[in-house]
């Protein structure tokens, strides 16, 4: 099911950095969640598992079972929404797991995916939305009630945690502009070919051409591309600083968000559902 995936020298140099002794796998099948025959295979190339667990009073009665399943006591790693490449740490070493769907892809992106998820391990972070909201989280989907059902709310809270997530490490990528410049430049790529569809994104929302959490998925992906503006910002500039995150999430590529998190989130998506109304 796994192989040690060679690593590029940039991608060795990023590891050390922010994940010493983090382990990469290739992924012989494709997963949303790992299954639980697959996940004790990795005892084979870790030393331990500590599995993760959430009270359940955290989740609303109606939440997914993927959701319950990860609050439980089983060793879940992954879920939907991850993409190409997933991580966890609740293995020790950490690991970080790329999946066969990404063949095909550009080498460069894949390896940017591969650089993103070393430096989100390095983060000490939880690996899961859950872990991010806790007890928040049924506030979260009080506020998304009569607007998204359980599996929607399930969707924005995952694209929310991605924005945090990439408020903290957009900074790391920008600065790869000198010494990793290839990855630097897979992540600049990345974010120019999201913002064709981000310009449309509030008319479409408007409209009813994308729904609120798919809206909210590209949204809060692009956070991670995105940067610090101004009326005096070169092209040079803009480059780095990426595309623009439409209304109304405009809010969630914020410093203020980086440092209130969950509430921030929860207020956030409270008054955006109010103004929906």
């Amino acid at each position: 099911m796994f192989s040690e995936r060679d690593l590029s020298a940039d991608l060795v140099a990023v590891r050390d950095e922010h994940a010493p002794g983090a382990v990469v796998l290739d992924c012989a099948r494709d997963f949303e969640t790992l299954p639980a025959a697959q996940a004790e295979d990795l005892a084979l190339l870790t030393d331990s598992f500590e599995p993760r667990s959430y009270p359940d009073e955290w989740l609303p009665a109606d939440a997914p079972e993927i959701l319950r399943r990860y609050a439980s006591d089983d060793l879940t790693i992954g879920a939907p929404g991850d993409g190409g490449v997933a991580w966890t740490h609740q293995t020790d070493p950490p690991v970080v797991l790329v999946k066969p769907r990404l063949g095909g892809s550009p080498d460069p992106f894949v390896d940017f995916l591969v650089a993103e998820a070393l430096v989100q391990v390095g983060l000490d972070l939880p690996e899961h939305f859950l872990g991010f909201f806790g007890e928040r989280y049924r506030d979260l989907a009080a506020a998304a009630e009569g607007h998204l059902d359980p599996t929607g709310t399930y969707q924005l809270a995952a694209a929310l945690y991605d924005a945090y997530l990439g408020i903290h490490t957009r900074q790391v990528f920008a600065d790869w502009t000198g010494e990793h410049p290839d990855l630097f430049d897979a992540w600049v790529d990345a974010g120019e070919r999201l913002e064709p569809r981000l310009s449309a994104l509030s008319t479409d929302l408007a409209t009813g051409a994308t729904g609120f959490g798919d809206a909210a998925e590209l949204a809060c992906a692009a956070v991670k591309h995105t940067g610090e503006r101004s009326s005096e910002t070169s092209h040079s500039q803009a480059r780095e600083a990426g595309p623009e995150l439409p209304t109304p999430f405009g809010a969630l590529g914020t410093e203020a968000y980086r440092e209130y998190g969950a509430d921030y989130a929860v207020e956030w998506a409270e008054k955006t559902f109010d103004r929906l109304e």
